[in-house]
């Protein structure tokens, strides 16, 4: 399944700089969640720190979540059952002085 993952906001800096990835998740019988995607992004995806993006099975709070441009809370957070094509956007608001 073919879907979009963009970060934002120096989330990026965690993903090797790179903003907008185009990620092929494995075949599964049953729909892929947020909650599944998390830990595979931590194993496949993030090159540095995984404590600056994930906390126990969630993201860190001030990192916003959207999906589809909508807010992950509003399409029912880690158990959002992920479509073909969709699009998920990570955007950190936490940001060093």
């Amino acid at each position: 399944m073919e879907i979009t993952v963009e970060f934002g906001g120096g989330a990026e800096l965690l993903f090797d700089k790179i903003k907008k990835h185009n990620v092929t998740l494995p075949s599964k019988e049953t729909p892929w969640t947020v909650r599944e995607l998390l830990p595979w992004m931590k194993d496949n995806m993030l090159k540095e720190r995984p404590e600056l993006f994930l906390q126990g099975e969630t993201v860190r709070p001030g990192i916003l979540v959207l999906i589809n441009d909508a807010d992950w809370e509003l399409m029912g957070e880690l158990d959002y059952p992920i479509e073909a094509k969709d699009k998920i956007v990570f955007i950190s608001t936490l940001h060093g002085g």
